[in-house]
This record gives C-alpha cells, sequence and structure tokens, in this order.
C-alpha cells in the first residue's frame, strides 16, 4: 500500500524558505488528493493545504495564504509544500496525508480527522526562530 515519507523542515528565521517534500512509495500519487497538515506547540493538528488529484486546484488555511503554495509531481510522486515569509507561529511537525480518490473531486478538506485520510506520513520538523 501507500506510504509517504516528508522531507525538508529546518530551522530557519522568521522571514525564511522551506520547501518540503512528501515522496510516495508502493504505489503512484495519480489517484489520491493530497494534504498537508501540522501540529502547532500548544494546540491541535491544524489543516494547512491540500491539491486536488489533477494539482489543478488546492485550498489553503487563511494564516498561511499568500506565503504558501502546493504543487505535485505525480511522475516523481511527489507533493510540494513551499513555504514563504515564514512566521513563528509556522513552527511545527508537517506532515502529509493522501486521499485514494476514483474521480477528481477537488482538493480534500483541511480537517485532521476527516475519514478519507488513511495513509499518512511520520512528519519533518519545521522550526521559526531567531
Amino acid at each position: 500500500q501507500l506510504q509517504l515519507v516528508e522531507s525538508g523542515g529546518g530551522l530557519v528565521q522568521p522571514g525564511g524558505s522551506l520547501r518540503l517534500s512528501c515522496v510516495g512509495s508502493g504505489a503512484t500519487l495519480d489517484d489520491y488528493a493530497i494534504g498537508w497538515f501540522r501540529q502547532v506547540p500548544g494546540k491541535e493538528r491544524e489543516g494547512v493545504s491540500s491539491v486536488s488529484t489533477r494539482g489543478d486546484r488546492s485550498i489553503y488555511a487563511d494564516s498561511v495564504k499568500g506565503r504558501f503554495a502546493i504543487s505535485r509531481d505525480d511522475a516523481k510522486k511527489a507533493v510540494y509544500l513551499q513555504m514563504n515569509n515564514l512566521k513563528p507561529e509556522d513552527t511545527g511537525v508537517y506532515t502529509c496525508a493522501a486521499i485514494y480518490v476514483t474521480a477528481d473531486l477537488g482538493p480534500p478538506p483541511l480537517y485532521p480527522d476527516y475519514d478519507g485520510y488513511v495513509f499518512w506520513g511520520q512528519g519533518t520538523q519545521v522550526t521559526v526562530s531567531s
């Protein structure tokens, strides 16, 4: 079955940028919509962004709109999250999750407990600090 591995996290100063990668194995990503989530210190896990199977539609949490961008390259079995103008409140463990679909229904909702998210990576740490 599908397995997901995140990478690209690290320590960055406020205003800096990082690009996270979510790479799949065991199956193609063609039939999966993908979401990015983060666990913020002192808060419950929250949805950050999601992208449709075709990569032509995406949604973002209000807190990251205009700063983050999600994209996908199914040939490389990868989904990316470009994060610009990072803020301390962006700190957290970032995890990608996949939803299997039989048609392009658009980007999935940004709810970590949504039943469709059945494949999860282990996460990558992002720390934004001076």
